[in-house]
């Protein structure tokens, strides 16, 4: 049996108190993403987290390289400004989205991702209790039990079986 994929937490909010939260964005054009903006944008991610480093400091350098190593496949949940909770599955690479809407909401480090809104009483416990305590990183999940139950709700999210799709499928909900 194959290892469940990990289980993250991503906020999609920068960490700059006076601009917006970027996760509607992120959610409506299929992205998950970090902050951290340069200009001009960069060549490729070695690039990204040397300039980043430099503009920003070296933690945030640090966790757009952790955001990029994350295995394609990977869950991550999220929050729209709504409080609608939705689970997503990474499904590419990192890219610079360097577009003004990105750098509005300072959200210009993205990955592709299939996301699906999720009713409440599917979040599980653990994830659910990471929101209160705020933050803004994205961050591995770790409570017990996580993967597994972040797993069910990702194949319940068609009603029917999702065994016949790839996990980089960006088909979603039927």
């Amino acid at each position: 049996m194959s290892p469940l994929p990990g289980v993250f937490r991503a906020p999609m909010r920068s960490r700059l108190d006076d601009v917006a939260p970027g996760a509607t964005r992120a959610l409506a054009i299929g992205v998950c993403g970090v902050g951290g903006t340069v200009s001009p944008p960069p060549d490729d991610l070695d690039d990204a987290v040397t300039r980043v480093a430099v503009r920003h400091d070296e933690r945030i350098a640090a966790r757009l390289r952790r955001f990029a190593a994350v295995p394609d496949g990977s869950f991550v949940w999220t929050r729209s400004e709504a409080g609608i909770h939705h689970l997503g599955r990474l499904t590419g690479p990192w890219r610079y989205d360097d577009s003004a809407a990105a750098a509005a909401v300072d959200l210009p480090h993205v990955r592709p991702c299939t996301w699906t809104p999720v009713p409440e009483a599917l979040v599980p416990p653990g994830v659910a209790r990471t929101y209160p305590r705020g933050g803004r990183n994205f961050q591995r999940t770790h409570h017990e039990g996580v993967a597994e139950q972040t797993l069910a709700v990702w194949e319940r999210r068609s009603y029917g079986s999702v065994a016949s799709r790839s996990p980089t499928s960006t088909r979603g909900p039927v």
